[in-house]
């Protein structure tokens, strides 16, 4: 058997809210290891989400949701794989503490985190999860698929400019929270061959460094550095493993696609939370989804508040 897996984040490029990173592994036969997943599951599963609503849509997140109205698109492919893999969580806390349960804790730093949670499903469209995921895991295991982990790292607000004021530089700190999703799945399981595909970060098209720094244990030679795909063996007297950091991972690869998905639904859930609060302490302020632009709205809407109560702006905006 092998690992396969995919690694994308959200949350990149906002004033307001938090950068996710978050890994999938799936264990599948040795010699299926580069068969698309789309290919092998794609009697439960599709990558087309306006195409057939009797399989489950696993894309990229940006094509599933569009907004609110559609949140659901988003929220079932997550809350579907999960159960698939026999995990119910059925508020946003218990879903981090699955997910990232080292995220828990520092929710207690932020006014608008602490204490606070939601039930799950939020949206009242998502269907019936039971019955799409004991369908799938059927699949899976007619496959031979197992889903072995989901890994996600939430950077919260203040932490994430405690890393780009470290590093000098917001990619720098993305990559190092990538390398220990990484990290997590290559521990996730002993299997010894690994392929994980993790979608481009930004233009970088250079890892070396990075890997050897973090994965010391390992000998790497460089397969290929290009502007479409840089893809490095690291391998060791018990694994090998083949890392490709993949520009348009999302369409190419199920697994990353679902990490996107996974990245995408955590960070807006944080959203969910971070909006119903200030909701409540300012009248009339519009949520907002924490991109740039309107995040500047946001700040401006909710400033006089923001002042009256001390909050540093450090906790709550961003460095870009």
């Amino acid at each position: 058997m092998a690992i396969v897996a995919g690694i994308d984040e959200a949350g990149f490029g906002p004033l307001l809210g938090p950068l996710v990173v978050t890994g999938v592994a799936f264990r599948v036969p040795d010699s299926q290891a580069h068969r698309c997943l789309w290919d092998t599951l794609s009697e439960t599963c599709t990558c087309s989400p306006d195409r057939d609503s009797r399989r489950l849509a696993v894309a990229d997140s940006k094509q599933l949701f569009r907004g609110r109205a559609n949140f659901s698109a988003l929220e079932r492919p997550a809350l579907v794989m999960l159960a698939a893999a026999g995990q119910r969580p059925r508020n946003w806390r218990a879903l981090i503490e699955a997910l990232a349960p080292d995220a828990t804790a520092p929710l207690d730093r932020y006014p608008w985190y602490t204490g606070r949670n939601i039930d799950l499903p939020l949206s009242d469209a998502v269907g019936d999860i039971g019955t799409r995921a004991n369908a799938i895991r059927r699949d899976m295991v007619d496959k031979r698929v197992e889903l072995v982990g989901v890994f996600a790292e939430p950077i919260l607000e203040e932490q994430f400019n405690y890393l780009v004021s470290k590093t000098g530089n917001k990619a720098v700190a993305m990559l190092g929270t990538a390398l220990r999703v990484i990290d997590h799945v290559l521990r996730c399981a002993p299997d010894p061959r690994v392929r994980l595909c993790v979608d481009r970060l930004g233009g970088r098209v250079h890892y070396r460094e990075a890997l050897q720094t973090a994965f010391p244990q390992f000998e790497l030679q460089i397969l290929e550095e290009c502007p479409e795909r840089s893809a490095y063996r690291l391998a060791n007297s018990s694994r090998v493993c083949r890392i490709e950091f993949v520009a348009g991972g999302e369409d190419r690869h199920f697994a990353i696609a679902l990490a996107s998905v996974f990245s995408k639904y955590l960070r807006e859930l944080y959203m969910h939370v971070f909006n119903d609060y200030w909701s409540g302490q300012v009248a009339s302020l519009r949520p907002t989804a924490g991109y740039y632009t309107d995040a500047r709205r946001w700040l401006n809407d909710a400033g006089a508040e923001l002042d009256r109560r001390g909050i540093d702006r450090a906790t709550l905006v961003r460095q870009r």
